[in-house]
């Protein structure tokens, strides 16, 4: 049995443990402790600071792994909030806090989900793990490839928020730098230099006509601007010489680096033969993090889209697993990019997506999460597992 109050309760302090990207160690040492007293086989933390907890069946059998990252975006500007972002109130059935959707209160029904199972364990047939992942939100997938490599599921569960339904897929993301350069001269005398910025202007008519890719199960790919700055900064009466715009690019499943550049690259050929003196450059942004543990983390922001097979037969168990939990289920995508970019994206292993509350519930003030769909939510986590690890398994 899944105790509500107990489940409620975790997940207020969890929320309470403030745990901004990079600054995850409060939170996970926190949340060990919890799976430690719900009686997990084994939970420890790796080099990259992510939190991983076993429960070992007693047959062979397969190794199912249940995902969540436990880093927030910042809470932002606090005069947004009417609730402490980090006091975990509890109000007419729902959790107020940053995280809480995404995705502390999933974090936490996994783990009181999948703790109903250990009486029950000797009859499972394989393993059950459960990952707290870091860094989730400046690097999706990055920090989880490390616990893939060392876990190597034969599927996996991203619990991020599907308002109870089983998604299938997703879209991905790149983080794209346009580039333009010019020639610095005072601004009284423009002629003799070239305005960096002319050529954004001209590019970005360019790119606001370019025609993407739509899949009919994820959705439309996507480009849009998200900023844009010239340097010098500020100008005091100097021409830019360089403007440096980022765009983010939702991809649909499939779609490869090259391919997101060159469109990009075609249309500022197109504008550089109009205008000679429009110089530019696309390139796929890469960053560096660092952990809680001090892990340096380095990558390019390409995170592939996924979408599982038509009629694969993990989707099937998966759905009727989850009917039979009182929750029907229907499929769906992700809107958003999610760690599954790793596993399913990048090295193509078997993966769904399941979780409590709706993706536009992320990164907002007043973030919450309803108490009603984290009970159902540890449900299904716990009719999963046994799905792909009891005797029905075979």
């Amino acid at each position: 049995m899944i105790d509500q109050t107990a489940l409620v309760a975790d997940v207020q302090a969890l929320v309470r443990c403030r745990s901004v990207s990079g600054e995850e160690g409060l939170a996970v040492n926190a949340f060990c402790e919890t799976l430690k007293r719900l009686g997990f086989d084994e939970v420890s933390v790796d080099p990259t600071g992510n939190l991983v907890a076993r429960i070992r069946g007693g047959r062979p059998g397969k190794r199912v792994l249940f995902e969540g990252h436990i880093d927030t975006v910042a809470e932002g500007d606090r005069s947004l909030w009417t609730r402490d972002p980090f006091g975990g109130a509890l109000e007419e059935g729902r959790i107020y806090g940053r995280g809480t959707s995404d995705m502390k209160g999933a974090l936490v029904a996994m783990a009181h989900g999948l703790a109903s199972l250990i009486p029950e364990k000797e009859r499972l047939a394989g393993e059950i793990a459960l990952t707290a992942v870091v860094c989730e939100e400046v690097f999706e997938g990055v920090a989880f490839g490390r616990v893939l490599d060392r876990l190597e599921p034969d599927l996996v569960v991203v619990g991020e928020a599907t308002e109870l339904e089983l998604a299938v897929g997703q879209r991905g993301r790149a983080e794209i730098a346009l580039e333009t350069f010019g020639k610095s001269a005072h601004s009284s005398n423009p002629e003799a230099g070239v305005n960096a910025v002319d050529g954004f202007v001209a590019l970005f008519a360019e790119l606001r006509g370019l025609g993407l890719p739509r899949d009919p199960r994820v959705g439309q790919a996507i480009l849009e601007l998200v900023d844009v700055i010239s340097e010098p900064y500020p100008g005091a009466s100097v021409l830019p010489a360089r403007c440096r715009s980022t765009w983010d690019r939702r991809l649909i499943p499939g779609e490869t680096a090259a391919e997101v550049l060159a469109p990009i690259e075609a249309a500022i050929a197109r504008v550089s033969e109009r205008d000679p003196r429009v110089r530019a450059r696309a390139t796929i942004v890469s960053a560096e993090a660092r952990t809680h543990t001090g892990a340096e983390l380095s990558a390019e922001r390409f995170f592939p889209g996924w979408l599982a097979p038509e009629g694969a037969e993990y989707v099937v168990r998966a759905q009727k697993a989850l009917a039979s939990a009182g929750l029907p289920a229907p499929l769906r995508s992700y809107a958003f990019c999610t760690d599954g970019s790793e596993s399913a994206g990048r090295r193509g292993l078997p993966t769904i997506g399941f979780g409590p509350s709706r993706e536009n519930l992320a990164h907002v003030a007043d973030e919450y999460v309803e108490v009603d769909q984290l009970g159902r939510a540890a449900a299904g986590y716990a009719a999963l597992a046994r799905a792909f690890l009891g005797e029905q398994a075979g």
